[in-house]
């Protein structure tokens, strides 16, 4: 009987040191990393809050990112569809028109390899995004395909919060944050190159290059 009780205690000593291991190696997974490839980098919690109508929570069941306008193939995939999509990472820095800056390892598909798959027309010279929210924002094509220009579901190797932009964040590259659309849910190909989203409305410049402010 006290054999039987030893080898129940030391199942129970192996369960629980294996369950701890895995507990362990989640852990060590959700960890952000502040350095890449000798970059250092600044945090998540860097980042401001300055959406329009709050952070968005995303329903990743029911989430669809469409893709249409002029295009061949006009295409809605699934969150899980995207994500095996080869992704490419790179360090940019975020700069906010209000002059505070992020940089950050971000990880995403390049929106040239999704565009492959939808044929754009000829005709096409201008990409707009859109979100639940109402934001909007639009960039030229030709910027999008020339610096392969990714939409990030990755920030500092830890699945984006939906504070940044679950599932999707625009990597805009050498433009002002506010062209940084975040929560991705629509992407339009235009031939309509005087497109103003949400603060070209209002008076922003539409090239968001850095500099113009």
């Amino acid at each position: 009987m006290k054999r039987k009780y030893i080898v129940l205690f030391l199942l129970v000593l192996f369960v629980f040191s294996m369950n701890s291991n895995l507990f362990a190696q989640d852990d060590i997974q959700e960890v952000e990393i502040n350095e890449y490839e000798g970059e250092k980098l600044g945090s998540i919690e860097d980042f401001r809050e300055n959406s329009i109508k709050g952070v968005q929570e995303v329903d990743i069941e029911k989430y669809r990112l469409v893709i249409d306008g002029l295009v061949d193939n006009q295409k809605e995939y699934k969150y899980e569809e995207l994500q095996n999509i080869n992704h490419i990472k790179k360090v940019i820095t975020l700069n906010c028109v209000t002059g505070w800056s992020v940089k950050a390892l971000w990880e995403g598909i390049p929106l040239k390899v999704l565009f492959d798959e939808i044929k754009i027309k000829s005709s096409a010279n201008t990409v707009i995004f859109y979100s639940p929210d109402g934001y909007s924002t639009s960039l030229p094509l030709s910027y999008i395909m020339e610096n392969n220009i990714m939409i990030a579901d990755k920030v500092n190797d830890l699945q984006l919060p939906p504070e940044q932009g679950f599932p999707f964040q625009l990597i805009a590259e050498q433009k002002y944050g506010y062209k940084w659309i975040r929560w991705i849910n629509r992407i339009e190909l235009s031939d309509n190159p005087e497109f103003l989203g949400y603060w070209e409305e209002k008076g922003y410049s539409n090239s968001a290059n850095l500099g113009d402010y």
